[in-house]
């Protein structure tokens, strides 16, 4: 069974959340009341609207109220998306993640009960200084508290060696979960496969430990 979203406002950020969502084959309601940003939305999503998100028969019109999922992505109008983040908690929405514009708003909806609350710019500049930090990153998932997993680009001084003689997890504390050649995925990999030019490694580690395996010289 399909999962519901509900998208409200249609910026930059929702317009990618949506589309995101839509892609993957998920039922998207888009809401918002500029007409151009709703139309630009209306190709792709299950339903779009043009209204306030503030007027609450608008909400329950559009089916908003009835989504697993509701991500309020408001721009600059902290009033307005506190308000929307209370009557959706108040009309029962099984979750409401919200787009918060600094640390006093976030603590807001946090404390409101909102499920998750999100930092787009912070995050984007975080994820950019660390790929700037570990040469080869490609991308990373929050795994654990000082955890994630790292999709690294396999550093030239690897290449042709197998990871038994690597030994990343004694020298590094670093665990690779798989390797992706070409269209080839080998999951969970031997100790014996080697490394080959333009692998790319999906590792578990911590960032400090990840980016000493991509600088250091290893013998």
């Amino acid at each position: 069974m399909k999962r519901t979203f509900g998208v409200i406002g249609l910026g930059k950020f929702g317009f990618y959340v949506a589309k995101t969502l839509s892609e993957a084959g998920m039922e998207v309601i888009a809401m918002d009341r500029d007409p151009e940003k709703v139309r630009q939305v209306s190709d792709f999503v299950t339903h779009a609207y043009i209204a306030d998100a503030l007027d609450e028969k608008a909400l329950e019109e559009s089916g908003i109220l009835t989504a697993d999922t509701v991500i309020v992505s408001i721009g600059t109008n902290v009033e307005a998306s506190i308000l929307i983040a209370v009557m959706l908690l108040k009309r029962g929405v099984k979750e409401v993640v919200a787009k918060a514009i600094n640390p006093l708003h976030g603590e807001v909806l946090s404390k409101l009960g909102v499920s998750r609350v999100v930092y787009p710019e912070r995050e984007m500049a975080v994820k950019l200084a660390r790929m700037l930090l570990i040469s080869g990153m490609v991308a990373e998932i929050p795994f654990a508290r000082g955890y994630s997993i790292f999709e690294i680009e396999a550093p030239e001084r690897l290449v042709g060696r197998s990871l038994r003689e690597l030994d990343l997890r004694k020298r590094y504390g670093i665990n690779v979960l798989a390797i992706k050649r070409g269209e080839e995925v080998l999951v969970n990999p031997s100790a014996d496969d080697v490394l080959a030019e333009g692998d790319i490694l999906l590792v578990l580690g911590s960032e400090e430990n990840v980016r000493k395996m991509s600088e250091a010289h290893v013998p």
